[in-house]
């Protein structure tokens, strides 16, 4: 093997390990090319295609664009994401490749224009490396596509990814790409970040540019994005808003001074044992590292509370969202045609919570009652963490149990209970529903060998406060993702 082999060699091995920040500034000091960067990843995804992570891959542009970041590189460029291959979820609009929001009927819609938040990806130098696979138009748990295919948890096949992001978190927990753009309306980018075991923020809600994103519901939707670091979410955080990027703590983990809440009887009430032991075993770590932690009750009524108002103002914003979005961007398509093409178990959903005069639909008074009596109501139940008791975050396990068999579907097992699969969201609703900002860290293996997440939650507009604890309680717990 002569010398320019060897090099070569190097230059590509084990890069899928690398996280975004690692990554960048590899390309940048001129380690290693965006070019042999990307080759890699793509490599790697083709021996990985079983976990249907992507949609779509345009293996020769994406090449091409890594061959032009690396002679910008030449040129003198220093752009924050120069070269970097990134995911994006098939929910967000991408200029000249195509989008199916995960429906039959888009699998050939290549969009004119690029959503916001590609766009400011791509002003900062990243490449798309392809369209994540997702639940059908963003509107489920389990990561299951009728279409496409279930995406699958990289740590166990026979395990469900999570959704509706599934396979922006698949892609990052399997060494794909190093970070993932995706979407959170009760829990999308946080549930599945849980159960692949990666990094999952969802920043305030409208924090990030929402345009040209597959929406749900405009009071609740939020894009965010998937990485295998803290420290990769605050880059992604400071190209995406412009805004200054969180300080760096410099290696100093230290939490003396934090002040941490959190709620046993809404958040420990329906959760696995192995889950409530090791999320209990974190508390302590914390406390041993100088925070302080407050046990607080958010009231008898608080999860019926949470649940009745946000799922209520979910559906009842569907159908107006997605028509004004088919509109407003000139998708080939109709709602109605998009109703009709559901899977028939989504279509029955659809039929009773979000069409008008559906068994299960929210009224014009309930749904009000929601957005002014039941959403304020939350918030101030809220701000007795982070008001009366001086809480920089709220913290809880981010899913009630690792994630459930693929053949769990309709119906899942949790802490002796089968229950519906929207429990999966039962932590993280409470955040969507008054729009806080929240992060999901990876804190360990079950027996089992699936992912525990840790989900700390902040005051509205906190979040570079939220991403830099996150960062420091990261380095205590050695939480950082490696890919599988």
């Amino acid at each position: 093997m002569d010398d320019k082999t060897t090099a070569s060699s190097r230059q590509t091995a084990d890069v899928s390990s690398f996280g975004l920040a690692t990554a960048a500034a590899a390309v940048r000091n001129g380690d290693i090319t965006s070019e042999a960067y990307t080759a890699a990843l793509l490599q790697r995804a083709r021996a990985l295609a079983e976990l249907n992570a992507f949609i779509t891959i345009d293996e020769a542009e994406v090449l091409a664009a890594a061959r032009a970041a690396d002679k910008l590189r030449a040129a003198g460029s220093a752009a924050p994401l120069l070269g970097m291959p990134l995911g994006v979820k098939d929910s967000y609009l991408t200029k000249g490749l195509p989008t199916s929001l995960g429906i039959e009927g888009l699998a050939h819609f290549v969009p004119r224009e690029d959503a916001d938040a590609v766009r400011a990806i791509k002003k900062a130098g990243a490449l798309i490396f392809g369209k994540n696979n997702l639940v059908e138009m963003s509107y489920g748990l389990t990561g299951h596509n009728a279409r496409y295919g279930q995406v699958k948890n990289p740590h166990a096949r026979d395990h469900m990814s999570g959704g509706s992001s599934s396979g922006s978190a698949a892609s990052v927990a399997a060494g794909l790409v190093p970070a993932s753009l995706g979407g959170d309306t009760v829990g999308s980018i946080r549930v599945p970040a849980s159960f692949c075991g990666v990094v999952g923020f969802k920043p305030t809600t409208g924090r990030w540019p929402r345009n040209g994103v597959a929406p749900i519901s405009h009071t609740l939707d939020t894009t965010g994005v998937f990485a295998r670091s803290v420290e990769d979410c605050i880059l992604v955080d400071h190209v995406v808003t412009g805004e200054q990027a969180a300080e760096s703590s410099d290696g100093d983990y230290g939490l003396k001074g934090a002040r941490l809440a959190f709620a046993p009887r809404q958040f420990l009430d329906l959760v696995d044992p192995e889950v409530e032991s090791r999320f209990r075993a974190v508390v302590r770590q914390l406390q041993d590292a100088g925070a302080e932690v407050v046990e607080m009750d958010l009231g008898r009524d608080f999860n019926s509370l949470v649940q009745t108002a946000t799922w209520g103002i979910f559906a009842h914003e569907t159908m107006g969202a997605i028509s004004e979005f088919l509109r407003r961007h000139a998708i080939p398509t109709a709602f109605e045609a998009i109703y009709e093409s559901l899977k028939p178990q989504l279509r029955q959903a659809w039929e009773h919570i979000v069409l008008p005069g559906g068994a299960g639909a929210t009224s014009a008074e309930a749904y009000q009652m929601a957005l002014n009596v039941s959403r304020p109501e939350i918030q101030r139940r809220l701000n007795t963490a982070f008001v009366a008791h001086g809480a920089w975050v709220i913290l809880q396990p981010t899913t009630p149990c690792t994630a459930p068999s693929i053949g769990e579907q309709a119906t899942v097992h949790i802490a002796g209970q089968d229950v519906s699969y929207l429990a999966l969201a039962n932590h993280t609703v409470s955040a969507s529903s008054v729009g806080l900002p929240g992060i999901s860290l990876p804190v360990g293996l079950s027996r089992a060998g699936l992912p525990i997440g840790l989900e700390l939650d902040g005051p509205l507009g906190s979040d570079q406060r939220l991403l830099n604890l996150a960062r420091g309680i990261e380095g205590i717990l050695g939480a950082k993702s490696g890919s599988t």
